[in-house]
C-alpha cells in the first residue's frame, strides 16, 4: 500500500518536529514546511531523506509560499492525506505595561491567526479530493481567559478557525481535529510560568498521531491536553 502523506507546517522544531519523527516512525512520508531551510534539510535527512520526507521552506504568512505546499506533496508523493496546521509564535505580552514591542505582536498574530487561515485555504481542496485530515494546532490559552495576553487572543480565533472550517466541510469527508495543549517545555514561557509543570512536545505529537490513526469513519473534534498539575483555567 501507499504510505499516507502528512504535510506539517513549523515543522522545523518543537511540536512540529516531534510529530513529524513519531509520525515517519508509523509509516507516514512526509512535506516538512517552515521557514528554516537548515533546520527542515537535517531533520528529512535524519527521516529517510526524500524518499520518506522532503522539505518545502515556507513562511506561512506568505500565500504564493502556502499555496504552493499541496503540489509540493503531490508532485512528491502523488497525494496529500492529511495536513497539520501548527506553525505559531508565542510572544509575552501586556495591555498595561511595554511588554513585546507592537512588531512582535503583529508577527504573533499575522502568523497563528492568518497563517493558520491560508494553510487551510490552500490545503482544504486537495484534502476534499482525498477525503483528508486537517488538525490544527490551538492551546489550553484559547478555551480559557488569560490576563493581559494577546496570544490567548490569538488562540481562541484558531478554535473559532476550527469550527468554522469543520462546519464548512462537513459534506466533503474531511476530518478536522483542534489540539489544544496546555503549558508545553518548547523554550518559550511567560516568565511567570518557568516553573510550571509542563507537557514534552513528544506528548503532544502523540495526541496528533491518535487523531490521526482513527478510522475514516470517526472524527476526533477537540483533544484537550494539560500536563499534570496544571490549573485548569491557565
Amino acid at each position: 500500500m501507499t504510505a499516507p502523506v502528512l504535510l506539517i507546517t513549523g515543522a522545523s522544531s518543537g511540536i512540529g518536529a516531534a510529530t513529524a519523527r513519531l509520525a515517519a516512525g508509523m509509516g507516514w512520508s512526509l512535506v516538512l514546511a517552515a521557514r528554516s531551510r537548515s533546520a527542515l534539510r537535517a531533520l528529512a535527512a535524519d527521516l529517510g531523506g526524500p524518499a520518506k520526507a522532503v522539505v518545502a521552506p515556507c513562511d506561512v504568512k506568505d500565500w504564493a509560499q502556502v499555496a504552493a505546499l499541496p503540489a509540493c506533496a503531490e508532485d512528491a508523493f502523488g497525494q496529500l492525506d492529511a495536513v497539520f496546521a501548527n506553525a505559531g509564535v508565542f510572544t509575552p505580552t501586556s495591555f498595561l505595561h511595554a511588554t513585546g514591542s507592537p512588531e512582535q505582536w503583529r508577527e504573533m498574530v499575522l502568523t497563528n491567526v492568518y497563517g493558520t487561515a491560508l494553510v487551510a485555504r490552500a490545503t482544504l481542496p486537495t484534502l476534499a479530493r482525498s477525503r483528508g485530515h486537517l488538525v490544527l494546532t490551538g492551546s489550553v490559552a484559547g478555551r480559557v481567559t488569560v490576563p493581559g495576553q494577546l496570544y490567548s487572543a490569538t488562540k481562541w480565533a484558531v478554535t473559532a478557525l476550527a469550527q468554522s472550517i469543520r462546519a464548512e466541510a462537513t459534506h466533503t469527508g474531511v476530518r478536522v481535529t483542534l489540539i489544544q495543549p496546555g503549558l508545553v517545555d518548547t523554550g518559550e514561557r511567560s516568565p511567570d510560568r518557568v516553573t510550571d509543570p509542563a507537557l514534552d512536545v513528544e506528548d503532544v505529537a502523540r495526541a496528533v498521531l491518535f487523531a490521526l490513526d482513527q478510522p475514516d469513519a470517526v472524527d476526533i473534534s477537540e483533544i484537550v491536553i494539560r500536563p499534570t498539575g496544571q490549573h485548569p483555567h491557565r
